[in-house]
């Protein structure tokens, strides 16, 4: 039987990411995934020469993923967005002021509103978000800024960003930092959507020598003594290994390992609060009004965006649009939200049914498990579960002040590198034994 040192269970970015870490160190490495596809919510669904992602998705330049995927041989292609879309307010287009003339003329704002937004603008890039990790985003807004006009821009700007409509719970630290970077360095629309991103961290796993399976479901974590032993798959074969990362919601990793309630796992789920949102994705053969293709509404947790404007999207030219709505904790009625969607859709491109190649309308999507937050009991989660030795979480919801897709590889690149780090410290108490009999 082959025998793994580790076994990575979950073949999203996280997955993938920890698996090529591990087998870059020369680590015996399998990656679990249970189904047909690698991917998770980072994969692409091709329709048609159409290729949809789960919703909305957008890499930030220099971030936390960017970053380790660059280091791991990923090179995402795909194309800068420029900031010259429109707020909705009351049912109406403004021009988003996203340069000194737009600002000057917006109707939006009273003299006073424009000159506290531009030097927020100007300050946003200069803050130190660490400085604020450990206020609420509200807390920070409201003692910043006067107008309730400049903050409505704000928290629509947050909101894009971070998907979340918390603010009075998010960490103020890690959303300015994200606006930091928007604004510095902007965001990717991918060529071929996250797939791409997806196929280029497999291949870089199985050159590195990883194993990866598809269609393999894992049915538990096997401990012994309050150590790993191995992964018991749902079909019943036990794959012996000395360390395991899950990279699965906190909530199914929990529940993989016996008595999973009474370590940091159980709290990591008791505590989590996932991101979710409604998303309405469209495929048209052409746009009805060619210079929309970018808006955010500021009465109405709504976000409009064109991604084939700057991304290869279609096979034939067509037109990839995600409209997303942002759901707070109370979640969203799902006919009401589509209405919602198609209506904002209208707003920004009327007659917009008549183009339509494809369409898909998803009520209710998981963009993160959770968020870092100020009152999550246990700020940093993972990587290591104190409770059992060689067990490791990664994922978006094991947040060490990191967002989203950053989140997920950073925390995949500590789990790799916790349990390195527990082989090394187990293989030197090992020869010290030895030496000492």
């Amino acid at each position: 039987m082959q025998t793994y040192e580790t076994i990575v269970i979950g073949g999203g970015i996280a997955g993938l990411t920890a698996a090529a870490e591990l087998a870059r160190a020369g680590r015996r490495v399998l990656l679990l995934e249970r189904a047909e596809r690698f991917g998770g919510r980072g994969s692409t669904k091709e329709n048609n020469g159409i290729w949809f992602n789960l919703g909305g998705h957008a890499l930030y330049r220099e971030g936390e993923a960017d970053v380790i995927f660059r280091e791991l041989g990923v090179r995402p292609a795909g194309g800068r967005p420029p900031a010259d879309g429109s707020f909705v307010w009351g049912g109406r287009l403004h021009p988003l002021p996203g340069n000194a003339l737009r600002l000057a003329t917006s109707k939006l704002l009273p003299l006073a509103g424009k000159m506290e937004l531009g030097k927020l603008m100007m300050r946003l890039g200069r803050i130190e978000p660490d400085a604020v990790a450990d206020i609420s985003l509200r807390e920070w807004a409201e003692r910043e800024i006067s107008d309730p006009m400049v903050r409505h821009i704000f928290y629509a700007l947050v909101r894009t960003g971070t998907y979340s409509l918390d603010f009075g719970s998010q960490q103020a630290g890690p959303a300015l930092r994200q606006m930091r970077r928007t604004l510095r360095t902007g965001v990717l629309y991918l060529d071929g959507g996250w797939q791409s991103v997806v196929n280029q961290l497999w291949d870089a796993a199985v050159r590195a020598g990883a194993e990866l399976r598809s269609r393999a479901v894992a049915g538990g974590i096997v401990t012994e003594g309050g150590r790993v032993c191995g992964v018991r798959l749902a079909e019943g074969e036990t794959l012996p290994a000395a360390q395991v990362i899950s990279t699965l919601s906190p909530a199914e990793t929990c529940n993989l390992v016996p008595g999973g309630e009474g370590t940091a796992l159980g709290r990591w789920k008791r505590q989590a609060r996932p991101l979710r949102v409604a998303s309405l994705d469209l495929a048209l053969r052409r746009l009805p009004v060619p210079d929309r293709h970018f808006a955010i509404a500021l009465d109405r947790p709504l976000f409009f965006s064109n991604h084939s404007r700057v991304a290869k999207l279609s096979a034939g030219g067509e037109s990839v649009i995600h409209v997303t709505k942002y759901h707070g904790p109370e979640g969203g009625d799902p006919d009401e939200d589509k209405r919602m969607l198609e209506n904002m859709a209208s707003l920004l491109q009327p007659g917009w049914q008549r183009e339509v190649v494809a369409k898909r309308f998803v009520p209710q999507l998981t963009v993160a498990y959770d968020q870092a937050r100020i009152d999550r009991n246990d700020p940093t989660p993972g990587p290591s579960v104190p409770e059992i030795a060689g067990l490791f979480v990664a994922g978006d919801w094991a947040s060490h002040g990191e967002l989203l897709v950053d989140a997920a590889a950073a925390s995949a690149r500590r789990a790799a590198r916790a349990a390195l780090a527990a082989s090394a410290a187990g293989g030197a108490a090992n020869r010290a034994e030895r030496k000492i009999r």
